[in-house]
C-alpha cells in the first residue's frame, strides 16, 4: 500500500509540474509608433506583449521572450481594440424601410441571430473590439454576447441592454399596427406607462440579462408619427427606471434628440445622453458639470441626411432637420467640454464602417487624439468596461488594433485596419 500511495504522490507530483511549466503562448506586436489609449499621444516605438488573451508587457523596454512570435508591422500605429458605444447590431437597414419592417416581422429570433452573428463579425474585423448593443428584440443580443463569451461565435465583447423602455406610441414601440392584428407591446417588451410599469420594465430587462438600460426619452427620426423634440417619459417614470437601474448597478443610456427630453434625463441622473441633436448650451453645460456623456453618432445624421429621399416622407422630413442641427450642437458641447464617447449608431449606417465616425468628429471640431480617446478611454469609462480593455496596459485584455503610418496625421487610416486582435486571438493580419 505504502508503494502504491508514493507511485501515486509521485504521479501527482509529475502533473503538477506539467501543468506549472505549460505557459500561454507570447505573441510580440511590434509597430513604429504606439497610441496607447491613456496620455492621448503617441510614443515609439510601438511594442505590446501579449500572453494568453492578456497583455504582459508594453512600451520599448517590453522584454521579448526568446520564443515569441513577433509581428512586426513596421511604418504602422498601434492603439487599443476600438469601442463603439452606440449599435444595434442585430438589424441593419436597407434603405427601404417598408421591406426593413415587413422582413424583420417575417424572421424568426433564430434567423435573425444569424444576421446578427455577422453583423458581429464585420464590425470586429473593422478593429472594434468592444460595443454596446443599446437595444435589440426578442433577447438577440443578449443569446449573442453569451455565445461569443462561450468562443461558440466570434465578435466584439457585448454590452447589452435588451429591449429599449419607452412609451407607448414613442419612439421605442413598434409601428402602429392594428391591434387584433399585432399584439401591442408591455413591460417585458420595454413599453410602459407610470413609474411603477417602467420599474417593471427596467427589471423585466435585467432579468433576462441586460447589462446596461436603453430608454427612449424623446421622439427618434425613425419612428413615423412621434416629434422629434417631444419628452416622451415623464420625470416620475425617468427616475423611477434611472433609480431602478443604479439600484441594480446598471448605466442608463438615454436616446434624445431633443432638448428639454434630455434635460429631463439628465436631471434625473443619467449616464449618457444619444445622439444629442438639438441640445442647448444649458443643458450641455448641465451635462458637463454632472459628468453626463454625450455619444453623438454623428454617423447616423450623416448617414441618414444622405439618404433621406429614400425614406417615407415624415422620416426624410427629420432626417433632414438632425442632419443640419447636429453639427451646430457639437461646436457647442466641444467648446463647452462635454465629455464624449463614440458611438456610431450601426444599423443606420452599415455595420463594419464604424470607423468613419473618427473623421465626422474631427470635421466637428474634434482633434484626432480626442476623437481616438473618445472611442478607447472614455467609451471604456462610460461602458463600466475600463478595467478590462480601453487602453493597452499591463493586465489588461489583448485587444488591439493597427493602422498604417500616422493615424494622427491620417484619421481616416483608421478606416483601414491592418490587424485586429481581440482577447488574444488574432481576427485580421494584413501584409
Amino acid at each position: 500500500m505504502r508503494a502504491i500511495l508514493l507511485a501515486a504522490a509521485a504521479l501527482s507530483a509529475v502533473l503538477t509540474s506539467t501543468t506549472a511549466g505549460a505557459a500561454d503562448p507570447v505573441t510580440v506586436i511590434k509597430a513604429r509608433r504606439m497610441f496607447d489609449g491613456v496620455t492621448g499621444r503617441l510614443v515609439e516605438p510601438g511594442i505590446v506583449v501579449v500572453s494568453g488573451d492578456r497583455i504582459t508587457a508594453v512600451g520599448a523596454s517590453a522584454p521579448v521572450p526568446q520564443a515569441a512570435t513577433v509581428v512586426d508591422l513596421g511604418d504602422a500605429t498601434l492603439l487599443p481594440g476600438f469601442i463603439d458605444a452606440h449599435v444595434h447590431i442585430t438589424d441593419e437597414s436597407s434603405g427601404d424601410h417598408y421591406r426593413d419592417f415587413y422582413e424583420g416581422m417575417l424572421r424568426s429570433p433564430a434567423e435573425q441571430s444569424f444576421y446578427a452573428e455577422r453583423y458581429a463579425h464585420l464590425t470586429l474585423a473593422a478593429g472594434f473590439t468592444t460595443v454596446r448593443v443599446v437595444g435589440a428584440g426578442d433577447w438577440v443580443d443578449i443569446a449573442l454576447r453569451n455565445a461569443i463569451r462561450a468562443g461558440l461565435v466570434q465578435g466584439p465583447r457585448i454590452v447589452a441592454a435588451a429591449h429599449a423602455i419607452g412609451s407607448p406610441g414613442g419612439h421605442c414601440d413598434q409601428p402602429p399596427f392594428p391591434p387584433e392584428r399585432v399584439k401591442p407591446l408591455g413591460t417585458i417588451d420595454g413599453i410602459c406607462s407610470g413609474p411603477e410599469s417602467c420599474r417593471e420594465a427596467v427589471r423585466e430587462q435585467m432579468k433576462w440579462g441586460a447589462d446596461v438600460i436603453k430608454i427612449c426619452a424623446s421622439g427618434g427620426v425613425f419612428s413615423e408619427s412621434d416629434p422629434l423634440k417631444v419628452p416622451q417619459l415623464t420625470p416620475a417614470e425617468l427616475d423611477a427606471i434611472i433609480g431602478e437601474a443604479h439600484r441594480w448597478g446598471r448605466k442608463v443610456a438615454a436616446h434624445s434628440h431633443g432638448d428639454e427630453a434630455a434635460r429631463l434625463a439628465v436631471e434625473a441622473g443619467v449616464d449618457s445622453i444619444e445622439h444629442g441633436t438639438f441640445l442647448t448650451a444649458d443643458t450641455l453645460r448641465l451635462m458637463k458639470q454632472r459628468g453626463t456623456y454625450l455619444v453623438p453618432t454623428r454617423m447616423a445624421a450623416w448617414w441618414s441626411g444622405r439618404h433621406a429621399d429614400s425614406y417615407p416622407p415624415p422620416i426624410a422630413k427629420k432626417a433632414h432637420a438632425a442632419a443640419t442641427a447636429g453639427a451646430q450642437m457639437m461646436k457647442e458641447a466641444l467648446r463647452i467640454g462635454v465629455p464624449i464617447a463614440f458611438g456610431t449608431d450601426s444599423a443606420v449606417s452599415a455595420h463594419g464602417m464604424n470607423a468613419k465616425e473618427f473623421s465626422l468628429l474631427v470635421a466637428d471640431g474634434m482633434t484626432p487624439a480626442a476623437a481616438l480617446l473618445a472611442a478607447t478611454r472614455e467609451a471604456s469609462r462610460l461602458l463600466g468596461v475600463d478595467a478590462e480593455t480601453g487602453s493597452l496596459e499591463v493586465g489588461k485584455a489583448a485587444d488591439l488594433v493597427a493602422v498604417r503610418g500616422n493615424v494622427l496625421e491620417d484619421i481616416t487610416s483608421t478606416e483601414r485596419p491592418i490587424f485586429v486582435m481581440a482577447r488574444g486571438a488574432v481576427v485580421v493580419q494584413k501584409p
